[in-house]
């Protein structure tokens, strides 16, 4: 099967796959994924600053990933792409769920 993208799908699609390239980006989708978080709880969570947190925020928001609501002081991140959500855990499942590695099947 091929799937024949116009030059500008296909730059968008590799823009989505950057976004998720970044391992501090991945791991605040990731934190989002089933719940939804604060900027401060995400950082605290992660182990990085909450300005990092923000920046990574803003382009996540920005691309549609991620939703935000403010509720008095504090804003709230959730997923906002349940396509990016659906892809992401059927790469874990695939990835560290069900093992698909060449292991001799005897061992």
């Amino acid at each position: 099967m091929s799937i024949d993208l116009q030059p500008t799908q296909t730059s968008e699609l590799a823009d989505t796959f950057g976004l998720l390239s970044d391992s501090t980006r991945l791991s605040i989708v990731l934190a989002c994924l089933d719940q939804e978080q604060s900027a401060g709880d995400i950082a605290e969570k992660l182990g990085v600053s909450p300005s990092l947190v923000s920046l990574h925020l803003r382009l996540l928001r920005g691309a549609r990933m991620l939703k935000s609501e403010r509720r008095g002081k504090q804003i709230f991140y959730a997923m906002d792409d349940a396509c990016v959500r659906d892809v992401l855990k059927i790469m874990i499942d695939h990835l560290f769920i069900h093992h698909h590695s060449h292991e001799d099947p005897g061992k």
